[in-house]
């Protein structure tokens, strides 16, 4: 009598199916939290932000399609920069309790309502120096760095 070793299938191969929950998961959570939906119920949305920096600058930008400059505030604080605002649901004209239309809402998949992220800078600001520009839909923030954060360059003497 000879033994033979068996194999599982990869579908029972519990391992396998380990991993392909994991990557549904993952899937999952990076669809979900990288645009900008309702994340926490309805009446919160989230802006996405892009934090980057050269020698001199720190730049923020952020996407608020739809906004105006009146609609956002901004405010810095140390390292950290304080990103607030509002989107606002359209008015829409009734009449008899029906939209201009003839119909009530089928669907409703944009976001409306307040909004606030703190964003953790990579170093010290100097935030009288900082400008804004609301463009298109993108916000941007140019923060020149504090003195003691930027590079200096030390000449070395060859003796």
């Amino acid at each position: 009598m000879t033994l033979i070793r068996w194999k599982p299938r990869r579908e029972w191969d519990p391992f396998a199916v380990m991993e392909r929950l994991q990557d549904q998961i993952n899937r999952v959570f990076n669809t979900s939290l990288g645009e900008w939906p309702s994340v926490s119920g309805w009446g919160t949305a989230l802006p996405s932000v892009d934090v980057y920096h050269d020698k001199d600058n720190v730049i923020v930008t952020a996407e608020v399609p739809g906004l105006e400059q009146k609609d956002v505030d901004l405010s810095i604080t140390g390292n950290t920069i304080a990103l607030k605002g509002a989107k606002k649901q359209a008015s829409e004209v009734k009449e008899d309790g029906l939209l201009r239309n003839g119909g009530d809402y089928q669907r409703v998949e944009r976001s409306y309502g307040s909004f606030q992220r703190v964003i953790d800078l990579p170093c010290e600001v100097d935030a009288a120096k900082a400008t804004a520009k609301l463009e298109n839909g993108l916000l941007t923030v140019t923060l020149p760095k504090s003195e003691a954060h930027k590079p200096k360059q030390i000449s070395i003497d060859v003796k």
